[in-house]
């Protein structure tokens, strides 16, 4: 299925873990990471971020990140 509108596609990945520490962004369990799933822009992607974010708020190692992948495959622009 294509979208057939202008709009430029800008992807986003949102995934998370459980940190070992929380000094640096080291996980705990590589075998465990929530990857939430790749979005076609920044905005649903801070969405889907927020709700993961607020859903394990009470485990201070958990951590979610965006990360632009078009960035990566893209890295002239």
């Amino acid at each position: 299925m294509t979208d057939s509108s202008d709009k430029k596609q800008l992807l986003h990945l949102v995934f998370g873990g459980e940190l070992s520490n929380l000094e640096q962004v080291q996980f705990r369990d590589l075998n465990d990471l929530d990857i939430v799933g790749i979005f076609p822009d920044y905005a649903s992607a801070l969405v889907a971020w927020k709700s993961k974010a607020q859903a394990t708020v009470d485990n201070a190692h958990m951590r979610y990140f965006i990360v632009h992948m078009h960035r990566l495959l893209n890295p002239t622009e």
